[in-house]
This record gives structure tokens, sequence and C-alpha cells, in this order.
């Protein structure tokens, strides 16, 4: 009796409406270079937004990393995404300067405007809202950062009203 071999599966270059090719120029940078592989993952999410499992398969398959130690790493540190994140993320500082100026009261207003819990991505995919241990700004405690933006000294009406101001600038652009 003959035993038939199956195909090993190829990855795709395409990850739910991403080009995967845009990171030959990525591996071919990092292949065979020892500690490359936080760069690797780095250069790929600012190219992709965030790593979905179809671009490490395809990192795997061009460098030789094993997927298992390149999830390691991505699992281990913050930085890495492995599912999409809204255009502007928005992170509450929860250091202690922070928490003691009532900064869960400000993540749950957010929570409760944006109709999402903390870390997760509004259904428009505008907005992801993140809960971090120090934003370094503890002057302005209770403090938020928007992209490169940082607002301080804030209560709970103010932080709603950034958003509402960014959601309504948003819907101008369209």
């Amino acid at each position: 009796m003959r035993i038939q071999r199956i195909p090993i599966k190829e990855p795709e270059l395409k990850a739910e409406g991403m080009d995967l090719s845009v990171l030959v120029p990525i591996i071919e940078k990092y292949k065979d270079k020892k500690g490359s592989l936080i760069p690797l993952l780095q250069a790929t999410q600012r190219e992709l937004g965030f790593i979905p499992r179809e671009a490490f398969e395809y990192i795997s398959k061009g460098t030789g990393i094993e997927l298992s130690e390149m999830y390691g790493v991505a699992t281990f540190y913050a930085q890495f995404r492995l599912t999409p994140v809204g255009k502007h993320i928005i992170k509450v500082c929860h250091g202690t300067a922070c928490h003691v100026q009532e900064a869960g009261a400000i993540t749950e207003a957010l929570e409760d405007s944006l109709k999402v819990k903390d870390g997760e991505t509004t259904e428009d995919g505008l907005f992801t809202l993140e809960s971090v241990a120090c934003l370094g700004c503890c002057s302005l405690a209770p403090v938020m950062m928007i992209g490169d933006e940082t607002y301080g000294k804030l209560n709970r009406n103010q932080a709603v009203k950034v958003i509402k101001e960014i959601r309504i600038n948003e819907q101008k652009k369209n």
C-alpha cells in the first residue's frame, strides 16, 4: 500500500485584504542576521499595522525562524499586536500618580462613550482603548495619549470631549 504525501500548504500572499509581498524587502533585510527577530517583527507591524498569523507563516518560510520562537517574542513584548487596532490608539495612564487622580474613572467614561472594553477596538475601526502602566507625564496626571498628542489634567468629561472632537474631524475628512 502506498502512502500519499500531503503537500504543505504555502502561506498565501494575501491575508484578509493585506498584500504580504510587502514583507519581501523586510525579510531580505533581516534574513540570516543574528538578533534581528525584534526589528523584523517591528518592521512587519509598521507595514501591516499588526502581525497576522499569515505574516508569521510567511516570515517563517522566508527566514527559517520557527513560528513558536516568533510567537514567543511577539506575545512577550506588549509592543506587538496580533489583532488589528484602530486608527487612533487611546492610551490611558494608570501609573501611581494617574491612579490616585482617578484614571479609572476616565477609562470607564471612555469605555461608555466608545462602547468598548479596555483593549478593544470600536466597530468602525477608529479607536482602540488601552490602559498602560505609565506614560511618564506624572505632573499632568491623570493623562491620556492619542497618537503623539498628550492630554493632561483630565476629568471624565474632558476625555470624552477629546474623543468626540476626533470623531467629528474624521467625519469631516470623509
